[in-house]
């Protein structure tokens, strides 16, 4: 287990390590050694966790891929001769992600409730998830030391996937939201619970759904994650090119994709609820038949 998480660093060795304990979890209730485990006892897994722990089918289809890159390192390492996941069948999992933004009222009234809250990490939270559109893990982790001045410009330096560093240019508004989070503070993280530690996704979930209670927002378990679709989309409404969308975002598209694809279908991933944009696209943003059909769609991890 230890060579196996060695391969991986950062958060990436977090997450494959407490889905690969899940599946460890699972085999100890069984009295099952994992080295010894047979394909009949890996599908007899996968709907333990479809039908059981009811998980999504892409949420399944990552454990089982931990696993299965845990199995062939075994092969590799020569514990094995052959892996036992190399013929086991996984859920489908959908192209396109399911994952709705708010749409841009309830992003405005959700941005009013969190500047009006007595928590000053609401509106920083809001602002680094919907007007920056960082990742959640990417919030959480930012710490004072990481806010600086570039080329007369205020930055923030963010540890991205991949543990790539990137800075991010704040906004005028944004800077002044995490000033007021940080407060008097001259180090540690930018984003505190309630208890004055860290803030963790988990943390982060709990709050803007209770932003979004209070900002009167309906929507089904609001997660950090729509944010960042709404960040998308936004820009999209706004007449941004898709290509400077994708940098913004951070987000890798290869040229084969995009030209097969093509813009207006790019992905239902950020689609939002609402009705089209009350403001016109850009000029130089041609909208055919095509994209008034699907609406403007992104992309975001």
């Amino acid at each position: 287990m230890a060579a196996y998480l060695a391969r991986f660093k950062g958060s990436s060795r977090s997450h494959t390590d407490s889905d690969l304990r899940c599946y460890l979890a699972w085999c100890a209730e069984r009295s099952l050694d994992p080295l010894v485990a047979r394909r009949p006892h890996l599908e007899l897994c996968i709907r333990w966790m479809q039908e059981i722990r009811r998980f999504k089918p892409s949420t399944v289809s990552r454990r089982f891929s931990v696993v299965t890159g845990f199995y062939r390192t075994c092969v590799i390492d020569g514990l094995l001769e052959h892996s036992p996941a190399e013929h086991v069948r996984r859920p489908a999992v959908p192209p396109e992600s399911p994952t709705l933004g708010f749409t841009h009222l309830q992003f405005e009234a959700l941005l009013t409730a969190a500047r009006d809250s007595s928590n000053p990490c609401d509106f920083a939270l809001v602002a680094m998830l919907g007007l920056l559109g960082l990742r959640i893990f990417e919030a959480t982790g930012a710490d004072i030391s990481d806010l600086c001045d570039e080329h007369g410009h205020r930055v923030l330096r963010v540890c991205g996937k991949g543990t790539k560093i990137v800075l991010i240019p704040l906004p005028p508004a944004v800077g002044r939201a995490i000033d007021r989070a940080i407060g008097t503070r001259t180090s540690g993280p930018i984003l505190l619970n309630t208890r004055g530690a860290r803030m963790d996704r988990h943390a982060a979930t709990r709050r803007l759904r209770r932003l979004a209670e209070t900002a009167g927002v309906r929507i089904t378990r609001a997660h950090p994650h729509m944010l960042r679709h709404t960040f998308v989309t936004t820009m999209l409404d706004a007449g941004v090119d898709l290509r400077d969308v994708q940098i913004a975002a951070r987000q890798r598209r290869s040229a084969h994709h995009d030209a097969q694809v093509g813009p207006a279908r790019i992905s239902t991933a950020t689609r939002t609820t609402s009705s089209p944009p009350t403001w016109p696209p850009a000029p130089d943003r041609a909208v055919g038949p095509t994209a008034q059909a699907h609406g403007s769609h992104g992309i975001a991890e």
